[in-house]
């Protein structure tokens, strides 16, 4: 065991403003349970901790242990074959974007990995700390909730699953019990004609957080003339990130066409619960929510048809 010492902590001119915490890497999962389960009001896993090591330096959070979970084979794996995708919740974000198979399959997840911090953080941040942080304006949880992706958890009674739709509770509460870690996420294979995107609205680049962000996965006929199913999730209009099972139905079944692009947007719009904040407001919220509804489908069709549309991050 390895006492860290916080310098990170805000320093008010004593020696009282700085706080010990017990720093530890364990190197199997049923190690890192235990250290958890040991003491869990004051454990907290650290898998790229570049949310955790702020809320420590400003003492949001206090833990007495950290827990490096980076070291841990389970929570590293990056694997893609016929049973689909299995992402490690440790893995880094430019590990998913950098791997152009992963990428063209799973086009949400890799949008959201593009866009969350710089190029710094994207070498640290994992979209399993993105999740666990359970923000209602994540950038990754609404392309987890699109590609029906499943949260395997481990603690001290074992493993279970949930969806991605079921893991947020609250802002900044899941599932999680204690003693318990999200071990990593599982995604089933592509449809043959889909197509995935997530984006974002920001008012400008040096607010790096949604005011309205939009997932979307579509799976068309084998002409691409027709929606088969769709699934479409929203972030930073509710207390949680949503699942809009109404947007999805209102795009199942029919073919791909202005309407049924409209309605959906309509759908998701009328989910949306925001709140006024410095972000934006209400009104201008469920404004965004309809028009990038109604972008994010477009631009995952074009992918499931093979087209290009010239969208890039930032346009």
């Amino acid at each position: 065991m390895v006492s860290l010492h916080s310098s990170l902590a805000p320093f008010d001119g004593t020696l009282d403003a700085m706080r010990d915490f017990e720093y530890e890497a364990p190197t199997t999962l049923d190690d890192a349970v235990a250290l958890l389960s040991e003491n869990p009001a004051a454990a907290r896993p650290l898998a790229g901790g570049t949310d955790l090591i702020d809320h420590i330096r400003t003492r949001r959070l206090e833990p007495d242990v950290v827990v490096d979970v980076k070291k841990i084979p389970d929570l590293n794996v990056l694997e893609l074959s016929d049973e689909g995708l299995r992402l490690g919740a440790a893995v880094p974000c430019y590990r998913i974007y950098g791997d152009d198979e992963i990428a063209a399959s799973y086009g949400a997840l890799a949008d959201s990995c593009r866009i969350i911090g710089g190029t710094q953080i994207q070498s640290r941040a994992s979209v399993g700390g993105n999740l666990c942080n359970s923000g209602p304006a994540a950038d990754s949880i609404p392309s987890l909730i699109a590609l029906a992706a499943r949260v395997v958890i481990a603690g001290p009674g074992g493993r279970r699953e949930v969806l991605a739709e079921e893991f947020c509770t609250g802002p900044g509460q899941n599932v999680l019990e204690n003693g318990e870690l999200v071990v990593e996420l599982l995604f089933a294979p592509r449809p043959a004609v889909g197509g995935s995107h997530y984006r974002r609205f920001i008012p400008r680049n040096e607010m790096d957080i949604a005011v309205v962000g939009v997932g979307a996965s579509v799976e068309l006929d084998e002409a691409a003339e027709s929606f088969v199913s769709a699934r479409i999730a929203l972030s930073a209009v509710a207390a949680t990130p949503l699942f809009v099972e109404a947007a999805g139905a209102a795009l199942a079944g029919q073919p791909v066409s202005d309407d049924a692009i409209l309605a959906a947007a309509a759908a998701a719009r009328d989910a949306a619960t925001p709140i006024d904040d410095m972000r934006g407001t209400v009104e201008f919220r469920n404004h965004v929510c309809g028009v990038l509804t109604e972008r994010v489908i477009r631009e995952a069709v074009a992918r499931a048809r093979g087209e290009e549309t010239g969208y890039r991050i930032g346009r």
